[in-house]
């Protein structure tokens, strides 16, 4: 089958960047992690939210087509995933694991680089969209380094570099904010809320105060199915002083999630 070219992946309109009707993608022969999930997600910085085992990071690899879905309908930029080549497609999505693997003598650059070339960008574009990114995530310094020579922030890092290096129309960030610093992160949620103003991102963390200063849109998530779609301030209003939590919008999280936030707790 040809390779599409990216302009055949975008028709010239279609309502939502992400469309996911009913979806159900299992995990192993067994459990469902997502169960028939209705979600609609445009332009716009989104925050997943939910309990370890909600069937989130299950989500991102079926957005990022790594996983293929049981059934139901799962649209990215207009197209219907599992329907044809997705090469050009995976070309205009950026996707960061929890975990990631790489090369330890990789410098930063060469990292980049390489995921850069595995997402057939130009060849004569790669150089320069390389040092952007590198750049927007603070590592211009450290861009002849070894991998094996940085921090697990930096590390991090470089893993965002690699998922924005092609200016993706969807960003999907698995736990972004892992061993980043306090002042990194603060820089992240403005990174985030300046790729939000033309792409979109959905990110995944249990990090609420990052959800509340970075996202427009809340999504929360529990036992692979849809509990909330709102923005923070409508999470926050759906807590008392009754409720679990130091913030407006951890009580608003913990009532929403009722008994399963309760067997967080320890």
């Amino acid at each position: 089958m040809r390779a599409m070219d990216a302009a055949e992946v975008a028709p010239a309109t279609y309502a939502w960047e992400i469309q996911a009707e009913g979806l159900k993608v299992r995990v192993g022969r067994k459990r469902l992690a997502v169960n028939g999930l209705d979600l609609s997600l445009g332009i716009g910085v989104h925050g997943l939210l939910g309990p370890n085992g909600a069937g989130k990071t299950t989500l991102i690899r079926a957005l990022a087509t790594v996983l293929r879905p049981e059934a139901g309908r799962l649209a990215l930029l207009g197209q219907q995933v599992g329907k044809l080549d997705q090469r050009a497609l995976r070309r205009r999505i950026g996707y960061l694991p929890q975990v990631f693997g790489y090369y330890k003598r990789f410098t930063v650059r060469e990292f980049v680089e390489y995921l850069a070339w595995l997402k057939e960008m130009p060849k004569q574009e790669i150089p320069g969209a390389v040092q952007r990114a590198i750049e927007r995530v603070g590592l211009a310094d450290r861009a002849d380094d070894k991998l094996k020579t940085l921090s697990g922030g930096m590390v991090r890092r470089a893993g965002i570099a690699q998922a924005i290096v092609n200016d993706p129309q969807i960003l999907l960030l698995d736990e972004p904010t892992v061993g980043l610093d306090p002042a990194q992160r603060v820089r992240f949620r403005e990174l985030m809320q300046e790729l939000g103003r033309e792409s979109c991102v959905l990110v995944s963390t249990h990090l609420v105060e990052d959800v509340a200063a970075a996202c427009s849109d809340v999504v929360l998530f529990a036992a692979g199915q849809l509990v909330f779609q709102g923005t923070p301030d409508d999470l926050a209003a759906a807590g008392s002083a009754a409720d679990i939590g130091d913030s407006p919008i951890e009580r608003g999280y913990s009532a929403l999630l009722g008994d399963r936030a309760g067997k967080e707790s320890w």
